[in-house]
């Protein structure tokens, strides 16, 4: 006997609205009963994490780790057999087709769903025919999911890298069913890679964020007299002071909304800026710009945040002049983008996305290296090169996939937000109090039940929006797509090259789900 999936032309990866078919082909040797033979369509995030000794009475659970399993995505489709009555399948080759289109969002947040589909307690389910629901097959238990904290969102991109911590695996499994009480039934299984659509991109406003830094260099005066065997040169400069130091403010400026696409190029700008007049020249020599990952693991109450680190353009030996010397105060230099229009994102960067369990988020570091003076004409200038290096850092980046949703899709979406905005702009203008001013909502507890932290305060470097400190809270869902207006649309025709870590057939690396908080 053997099993196997055959899908029909299978592209690179799978993005929502895709329609996925194919066809299960069974090889006997002799003949089988068969009962049924189902069909599924998985998508699973899980997460694991160790238990601090100090916390282990908190959980009721064996071993040193606690795990959680959300189903992101359940689709069944039985094959066979198609009027219920099952047959003696006799030695050869079977095949049984199969299609399912991928949804938008997840189905874990959705509790009337959860409950038509898989059933609770064992009772319900597709089919609603007792507890082996339809045809005698059995469905997952959707009680466990219930018990969870979920979130609406767009089906997440598939994820692997994180061993024993975190993953999210999208596969398609077969499961043949056979009568009798010592017959073990048969399974196969399919991984697929999964990249979802974008979400809506925001109207250009034609704004900037930006993180800026000023500087100035430390004023410094000539090489002393120094001693040679004929006595001691006097210096250069007789009067014994030093030319003025120059002193320049460097911004990052991104589009705002900071948006950046998997696989193309980061759009910044890099701007240099004379604070004082001054006569002495500055030197861009090195530029390194990093794009740092951020990915939020959470087990009930338990979490952890993992950082991943790509570098986008890394450049040394530079001698690239900030302006001209002859400049006068408040000149702005833009720094030439070639260092980094060609250099696109690496192809293991996935889209940011927020599903139950886990968060991606990233951030953009920019590193300057400036130097007053060239390494190598200081000595015969009679002073020595000023080497100052200059973080920049802008918290909030989002990286979309760079599939476009559908014209119809992308219309109906931006529709729902204008009428929502519209109400809640209404309701704002209702509940202004007889004083002119709006009453403050209480804070809004987290999904965990802790309160919500007030914004903390900015540092004066940056703008209110891109602070240091003000990393973008998770505690609202991204906005997600309407599952019904969906159901009429293809999938999009035009997809970029995949991106992102996913070893889809590869052995799953998590724990065991012994005392998980989900099947």
């Amino acid at each position: 006997m053997s099993i196997r999936i055959a899908l029909d032309k299978p592209p690179e990866f799978y993005t929502n609205l895709d329609f996925i078919s194919g066809r299960v082909i069974i090889v006997l040797q002799r003949p089988e009963a068969i009962g049924n033979i189902i069909v599924k369509l998985e998508g699973e995030a899980r997460t694991a994490l160790t238990i601090q000794p100090e916390r282990r009475d908190d959980y009721n659970v064996p071993g040193n780790s606690v795990t959680e399993n959300h189903k992101i995505l359940y689709r069944v489709f039985q094959v066979y057999p198609d009027d219920s009555v099952a047959l003696l399948l006799q030695p050869g080759l079977h095949e049984f087709k199969f299609s399912f289109k991928v949804p938008l969002n997840n189905i874990c947040h959705d509790a009337r769903a959860i409950s038509n589909i898989m059933g609770v307690g064992g009772v319900g389910g597709v089919g609603s025919a007792g507890i082996l629901g339809r045809g005698g097959f059995r469905t997952m238990d959707g009680a466990k999911q219930l018990m969870l904290a979920h979130v609406k969102s767009t089906l997440p991109p598939s994820l692997t890298g994180f061993p024993q911590e975190a993953e999210i695996r999208y596969y398609i499994k077969v499961t043949i069913q056979r009568p009798g009480i010592f017959k073990e039934n048969w399974r196969y299984q399919l991984g697929l890679k999964f990249l979802p659509i974008e979400p809506p991109r925001p109207d250009s406003q034609k704004q900037e964020a930006f993180a800026r830094r000023p500087f100035a260099f430390k004023p410094r005066t000539p090489l002393s007299a120094r001693r040679s065997f004929f006595g001691t040169k006097p210096p250069n400069n007789p009067t014994g002071m030093g030319p003025t130091p120059p002193s320049v403010e460097m911004s990052a400026r991104l589009p705002f909304p900071s948006i950046l696409t998997c696989n193309q190029p980061v759009p910044l700008r890099l701007i240099a800026k004379k604070l004082v007049q001054s006569q002495e020249q500055v030197h861009l020599t090195a530029l390194e710009i990093a794009l740092v990952g951020y990915t939020h693991v959470r087990v009930a109450n338990l979490e952890k945040v993992e950082q991943t680190r790509w570098i986008v353009v890394s450049a040394l030996n530079l001698s690239i002049a900030l302006g001209s010397s002859a400049h006068p105060a408040d000149t702005e230099f833009e720094v030439p983008n070639t260092l980094w229009v060609a250099q696109r994102l690496p192809n293991t960067v996935a889209p940011s996305f927020r599903t139950c369990n886990l968060v991606r988020r990233y951030e953009l570091e920019i590193k300057l290296s400036l130097s007053w003076g060239l390494r190598g004409a200081g000595k015969s200038g009679g002073m020595l090169p000023q080497v100052i290096s200059l973080p920049l850092t802008m918290s909030k980046i989002e990286v979309f996939s760079g599939i476009k949703p559908p014209a119809q899709l992308l219309q109906s979406a931006t529709a729902t937000a204008a009428t929502t905005m519209a109400g809640t702009s209404a309701n704002a203008t209702s509940n202004v109090t007889g004083n002119g001013s709006t009453p403050r909502p209480p804070p809004r507890p987290s999904a965990n039940g802790r309160p919500s932290i007030p914004p903390r305060p900015s540092d004066p470097l940056y703008p209110p929006q891109l602070g240091p400190d003000n990393v973008p809270g998770y505690d609202d869902a991204p906005p997600s797509y309407d599952e019904a207006m969906a159901e009429s649309l293809a999938g999009p025709q035009d997809r970029p090259a995949y991106s992102g870590v996913t070893a889809e057939n590869a052995p799953s690396t998590m724990p065991p789900e012994k005392g998980a908080r989900s099947l």
